[in-house]
């Protein structure tokens, strides 16, 4: 005797319709099993690592085109606003008072860099970084843009300049601090 198959509605419809469902589209039932994922962002805002590691290759190219009087490397590894802006030659000349000031920027690279304005975004593509390498006797104070081209961050802007030991080592503070209880007196 043959069973028939009978499907009752409301019963067993929705589950036939589902399995349905997941057996023509395979991936469907994939996908709802994995946690949904934020979109990979075309420019990634760059970590503490990867900001010093940023600061550190400016430092290094600015050195050895100091070093070597060929600032190709410096302007070639630029944003293309940068390169517009600067030939080599142009830069031979931002950076000659460095030069003649015998300052050694390659020092830069065995400090950490200490920042005297967090990053900022100026827009969506380029932020700005401040700050300064704690060399003595000479410190050496850097502002940098840097713009996001070709799917990296490219030094975009520069200036780079010897400082003295009597110029203050942080800002100043922003916020100011809540006012003190003055101190007990002990009898």
């Amino acid at each position: 005797m043959k069973t028939a198959l009978s499907i009752m509605p409301g019963l067993r419809a929705p589950a036939f319709f589902l399995a349905l469902m997941c057996v023509l589209t395979p991936g469907l039932a994939s996908a709802q099993s994995q946690p949904m994922r934020p979109p990979v962002s075309s420019q990634p805002v760059p970590g503490e690592l990867e900001l010093a590691k940023m600061i550190w290759s400016t430092m290094a190219m600015v050195d050895h085109a100091n070093r070597s009087g060929n600032y190709s490397v410096l302007r070639d590894t630029s944003a293309t606003g940068f390169q517009i802006q600067n030939d080599p030659s142009r830069l031979a000349e931002i950076f000659a008072q460095i030069r003649a000031s015998r300052v050694d920027v390659g020092n830069a690279l065995i400090v950490a860099p200490t920042y005297t304005a967090a990053p900022t975004l100026l827009q969506a593509d380029v932020f700005r970084v401040q700050g300064y390498f704690a060399l003595r006797p000479t410190p050496i104070f850097f502002d940098l843009y840097f713009q996001w081209e070709q799917g990296r961050w490219k030094l975009f802007g520069i200036s780079i300049e010897p400082g003295s030991m009597v110029q203050p080592a942080a800002p100043r503070p922003t916020v100011q601090p809540t006012p003190q209880q003055p101190p007990r007196r002990r009898n």
